[in-house]
Protein backbone atom coordinates (compact mmCIF):
# COMPACT_ATOMS: atom_id res chain seq x y z
CA UNK A 1 0.00 0.00 0.00
CA UNK A 2 1.29 3.35 -0.90
CA UNK A 3 1.29 6.70 1.12
CA UNK A 4 -1.04 7.96 -1.07
CA UNK A 5 -3.55 4.75 -1.17
CA UNK A 6 -2.60 4.84 3.21
CA UNK A 7 -4.40 8.25 3.17
CA UNK A 8 -7.10 7.72 1.49
CA UNK A 9 -8.04 4.42 3.32
CA UNK A 10 -7.64 6.60 7.09
CA UNK A 11 -9.33 9.54 5.73
CA UNK A 12 -12.56 7.87 4.37
CA UNK A 13 -12.29 5.96 8.04
CA UNK A 14 -12.15 8.68 10.05
CA UNK A 15 -14.62 10.95 7.79
CA UNK A 16 -16.98 8.08 7.76
CA UNK A 17 -17.28 6.83 11.61
CA UNK A 18 -17.72 8.24 14.74
CA UNK A 19 -14.41 7.59 17.09
CA UNK A 20 -16.34 5.43 19.84
CA UNK A 21 -16.84 2.70 16.72
CA UNK A 22 -13.53 2.36 15.82
CA UNK A 23 -11.62 -1.08 17.38
CA UNK A 24 -8.64 1.03 19.43
CA UNK A 25 -11.46 3.78 20.71
CA UNK A 26 -10.12 4.21 25.02
CA UNK A 27 -11.59 7.20 26.50
CA UNK A 28 -9.06 7.29 28.65
CA UNK A 29 -5.34 5.83 27.13
CA UNK A 30 -3.84 5.27 30.74
CA UNK A 31 -1.91 2.41 29.77
CA UNK A 32 0.42 4.51 27.34
CA UNK A 33 -0.06 7.43 29.75
CA UNK A 34 1.60 5.02 32.44
CA UNK A 35 4.61 3.83 29.96
CA UNK A 36 4.97 7.72 29.32
CA UNK A 37 5.34 8.72 33.25
CA UNK A 38 7.67 5.53 33.66
CA UNK A 39 9.62 6.78 30.67
CA UNK A 40 10.30 9.68 32.28
CA UNK A 41 8.14 12.47 30.94
CA UNK A 42 7.68 15.53 32.62
CA UNK A 43 5.82 18.90 31.36
CA UNK A 44 9.17 20.73 29.81
CA UNK A 45 9.71 17.71 27.23
CA UNK A 46 8.56 17.37 23.91
CA UNK A 47 6.53 14.53 23.07
CA UNK A 48 4.79 13.33 19.89
CA UNK A 49 1.81 11.19 19.17
CA UNK A 50 2.37 9.31 15.82
CA UNK A 51 -0.28 8.11 13.97
CA UNK A 52 -2.45 9.66 16.95
CA UNK A 53 -5.63 10.16 15.00
CA UNK A 54 -8.78 11.34 16.91
CA UNK A 55 -7.20 9.38 20.19
CA UNK A 56 -7.59 11.31 23.42
CA UNK A 57 -3.78 10.92 24.67
CA UNK A 58 -3.77 14.73 23.60
CA UNK A 59 -6.69 15.93 26.01
CA UNK A 60 -5.16 14.07 28.82
CA UNK A 61 -1.46 14.73 28.09
CA UNK A 62 -2.89 18.77 28.32
CA UNK A 63 -4.45 18.12 31.24
CA UNK A 64 -1.76 17.18 33.20
CA UNK A 65 0.00 20.21 32.02
CA UNK A 66 2.39 18.77 29.20
CA UNK A 67 3.68 22.08 27.25
CA UNK A 68 5.00 20.68 24.26
CA UNK A 69 2.78 18.50 22.73
CA UNK A 70 2.96 17.22 18.66
CA UNK A 71 0.48 15.09 17.02
CA UNK A 72 1.17 13.74 13.78
CA UNK A 73 -1.83 11.72 11.47
CA UNK A 74 -2.19 11.49 7.77
CA UNK A 75 -6.03 11.83 8.03
CA UNK A 76 -6.96 15.67 8.34
CA UNK A 77 -10.19 14.27 9.34
CA UNK A 78 -9.29 12.57 12.66
CA UNK A 79 -6.99 15.38 14.12
CA UNK A 80 -10.00 17.54 13.22
CA UNK A 81 -12.01 15.30 14.86
CA UNK A 82 -9.34 15.67 18.34
CA UNK A 83 -9.22 19.57 17.67
CA UNK A 84 -12.85 19.67 18.05
CA UNK A 85 -12.57 18.42 21.62
CA UNK A 86 -10.09 20.83 23.19
CA UNK A 87 -10.70 24.02 23.91
CA UNK A 88 -6.71 24.55 23.93
CA UNK A 89 -6.04 23.06 20.25
CA UNK A 90 -3.87 25.79 19.58
CA UNK A 91 -1.56 24.69 21.99
CA UNK A 92 -0.54 21.43 20.03
CA UNK A 93 1.09 21.09 16.74
CA UNK A 94 -0.96 19.69 14.52
CA UNK A 95 0.85 17.43 11.43
CA UNK A 96 -0.61 16.27 8.73
CA UNK A 97 1.41 13.79 6.86
CA UNK A 98 2.63 10.26 6.48
CA UNK A 99 4.85 9.18 8.91
CA UNK A 100 7.24 7.17 6.16
CA UNK A 101 7.84 10.45 3.92
CA UNK A 102 7.96 13.04 6.73
CA UNK A 103 10.43 15.64 7.13
CA UNK A 104 10.44 16.30 11.19
CA UNK A 105 11.10 20.35 11.64
CA UNK A 106 12.51 19.95 15.48
CA UNK A 107 13.45 16.78 18.09
CA UNK A 108 11.38 15.19 20.38
CA UNK A 109 12.70 13.61 23.67
CA UNK A 110 9.29 11.12 23.40
CA UNK A 111 7.96 9.20 20.54
CA UNK A 112 4.60 7.44 21.26
CA UNK A 113 3.21 5.42 18.54
CA UNK A 114 -0.01 2.64 19.78
CA UNK A 115 -0.94 0.74 16.67
CA UNK A 116 0.54 2.59 13.98
CA UNK A 117 3.85 1.07 12.68
CA UNK A 118 2.07 -2.19 13.04
CA UNK A 119 0.38 -1.32 9.42
CA UNK A 120 3.65 -0.63 7.81
CA UNK A 121 4.12 -4.55 6.18
CA UNK A 122 6.30 -3.19 3.36
CA UNK A 123 9.98 -3.59 4.52
CA UNK A 124 10.62 -0.44 2.98
CA UNK A 125 8.18 1.28 4.56
CA UNK A 126 9.60 -0.05 7.94
CA UNK A 127 12.87 1.44 6.87
CA UNK A 128 11.38 4.55 6.12
CA UNK A 129 9.72 4.59 9.18
CA UNK A 130 12.60 3.94 11.32
CA UNK A 131 15.48 6.60 9.57
CA UNK A 132 12.09 9.33 10.06
CA UNK A 133 12.07 8.65 14.08
CA UNK A 134 16.05 8.30 14.53
CA UNK A 135 16.02 11.81 12.69
CA UNK A 136 13.24 13.26 15.08
CA UNK A 137 14.12 11.87 18.61
CA UNK A 138 17.35 13.66 20.30
CA UNK A 139 19.49 11.37 21.49
CA UNK A 140 18.63 10.29 24.88
CA UNK A 141 15.30 10.30 23.90
CA UNK A 142 12.58 7.42 24.51
CA UNK A 143 10.27 5.66 21.70
CA UNK A 144 7.57 3.65 22.79
CA UNK A 145 5.51 1.30 19.90
CA UNK A 146 2.60 -0.18 20.43
CA UNK A 147 1.62 -3.07 17.86
CA UNK A 148 -0.64 -6.43 18.36
CA UNK A 149 1.31 -8.81 19.67
CA UNK A 150 2.55 -12.20 17.83
CA UNK A 151 -0.88 -13.83 19.16
CA UNK A 152 -2.94 -10.47 18.12
CA UNK A 153 -5.15 -9.73 15.03
CA UNK A 154 -3.71 -10.36 11.64
CA UNK A 155 -6.11 -7.70 10.45
CA UNK A 156 -6.94 -3.97 11.78
CA UNK A 157 -9.93 -2.07 10.11
CA UNK A 158 -9.96 -4.36 6.82
CA UNK A 159 -6.00 -4.06 6.34
CA UNK A 160 -3.40 -6.72 7.08
CA UNK A 161 -0.72 -6.06 9.92
CA UNK A 162 2.40 -6.97 10.84
CA UNK A 163 2.46 -8.83 14.28
CA UNK A 164 5.23 -7.77 16.79
CA UNK A 165 7.59 -8.82 19.43
CA UNK A 166 10.36 -6.34 20.86
CA UNK A 167 12.88 -8.32 19.02
CA UNK A 168 11.44 -7.76 15.78
CA UNK A 169 10.92 -4.09 16.05
CA UNK A 170 14.56 -3.62 17.73
CA UNK A 171 15.28 -5.46 14.53
CA UNK A 172 13.75 -2.76 12.17
CA UNK A 173 15.09 0.49 14.85
CA UNK A 174 18.54 -0.63 14.27
CA UNK A 175 21.45 -0.69 17.02
CA UNK A 176 21.53 3.14 17.70
CA UNK A 177 17.89 2.05 20.26
CA UNK A 178 18.56 0.09 22.88
CA UNK A 179 15.12 -1.82 24.31
CA UNK A 180 14.36 -0.65 27.86
CA UNK A 181 11.45 -2.54 28.56
CA UNK A 182 8.43 -4.99 27.13
CA UNK A 183 5.15 -5.27 28.53
CA UNK A 184 1.72 -6.98 26.88
CA UNK A 185 -1.54 -5.44 27.09
CA UNK A 186 -5.01 -6.68 26.43
CA UNK A 187 -7.17 -4.07 25.00
CA UNK A 188 -10.93 -4.30 24.92
CA UNK A 189 -12.60 -2.40 22.01
CA UNK A 190 -16.13 -0.63 22.14
CA UNK A 191 -17.88 -4.28 21.94
CA UNK A 192 -16.33 -6.15 23.72
CA UNK A 193 -13.60 -8.19 21.54
CA UNK A 194 -10.00 -8.39 23.13
CA UNK A 195 -6.83 -7.84 21.22
CA UNK A 196 -3.56 -8.67 22.39
CA UNK A 197 -0.96 -5.79 21.93
CA UNK A 198 2.70 -5.76 22.80
CA UNK A 199 4.03 -2.21 24.03
CA UNK A 200 8.15 -1.73 23.71
CA UNK A 201 10.01 1.06 25.05
CA UNK A 202 13.43 1.64 23.55
CA UNK A 203 16.03 4.46 24.43
CA UNK A 204 18.31 6.40 21.64
CA UNK A 205 21.42 5.82 22.16
CA UNK A 206 23.53 7.03 19.30
CA UNK A 207 22.92 9.39 16.27
CA UNK A 208 23.22 7.60 13.18
CA UNK A 209 26.09 9.06 12.14
CA UNK A 210 28.14 8.53 15.31
CA UNK A 211 30.71 5.81 15.07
Amino acid sequence: MTATDRQAHWQNVYSTKAETELSWYEDTPEFSLSLLREAGLNPELCVIDVGGGASRLVDALLASGQTHVSVLDLSSAALATAQSRLENAKRVHWIVSDVTVWTPDRQYDFWHDRAAFHFLTATADQQAYARVLSHAVKKGGKVIIGTFAIDGPEKCSGLPVIRHSAESIQAVLGEHFELASTRRHEHTTPWGAVQNFQFSTFEKVADADAS
